[in-house]
């Protein structure tokens, strides 16, 4: 059983999924919008909260704030406050990371696996930062569950300037926040009318999974020219070799 799958048995021996955004939505109530700008912070400026579920929670908190929330089984939440607050929060959080990574160095990361930490997590992350670069890392990760919790420390330790850093954090901020806010949103009354309100626990993940896919489409473009360069150096350094 991994780390998260034993998180996920703790919630639920507590009759409680942290890893549902629907449960997190249920248990705060009043308070939701509140606790999705403090899950936004934590999911991007403690290493803690790479479990949390962003992607998911900012989906549904975009249903919850739709005009057919109540039709839906949810406590309403303002859509205006969400789209203010989540941004600022999750720029705060990944600035604060981006901080303790410029401050602590690779500190921060010295320390074994365990149930929550791999050292892969951050070697992925520093993959993506010297694949695409600083600027482009920092937006993309946005959209990568996990990678996204590592990568501000990672810019921290790697050098990013913290000028630097804050532009492109906040590019990535409110692509991320809004952008899946907005997917929740608009698309709320088509859900209710296709699956029902009964069904959307079924239908969170595909929801998600397709609008994180779409976000990776510049990924997978870089890798592809990433690769169409790589081929015609070989190709270059071939010819040079006959010459």
């Amino acid at each position: 059983m991994n780390s998260i799958d034993k998180v996920r048995a703790l919630g639920e021996s507590l009759s409680f999924d942290p890893l549902n955004p629907k449960d997190w939505l249920n248990w705060l109530g009043s308070f939701a919008m509140f606790g999705v700008w403090a899950i936004m912070f934590a999911e991007t400026g403690l290493l803690i909260g790479f479990f949390l579920p962003g992607d998911s929670l900012l989906f549904i908190a975009g249903v919850a704030a739709s005009p057919v929330a109540e039709a839906m089984g949810f406590t309403a939440i303002p859509i205006w406050g969400l789209l203010i607050g989540a941004p600022i929060c999750a720029i705060l959080g990944a600035q604060t990371g981006h901080w303790l990574g410029a401050r602590y160095g690779r500190r921060m990361f010295s320390r074994p696996d365990s149930r929550l930490f791999k050292q892969e997590y951050v070697e992925k992350t520093e993959h993506y930062f010297r694949k695409f670069g600083p600027g482009k890392a920092v937006v993309l990760a946005r959209f990568i569950p996990i990678v996204r919790t590592f990568m501000n420390p990672v810019a921290g330790v790697l050098g990013m300037p913290a000028k630097e850093f804050f532009l492109w954090n906040v590019i990535g901020g409110i692509l991320w926040t809004d952008g899946i806010l907005l997917a929740g949103y608009f698309l709320a009354e088509r859900i209710q009318n296709s699956i029902g309100a009964e069904n959307i626990d079924k239908y969170i993940l595909p929801f998600v999974f397709v609008i994180v896919l779409i976000s990776l489409i510049p990924i997978f473009i870089e890798m592809i020219r990433a690769r169409r360069e790589k081929r015609r150096e070989a190709a270059a350094a071939k010819i040079d070799a006959l010459r």
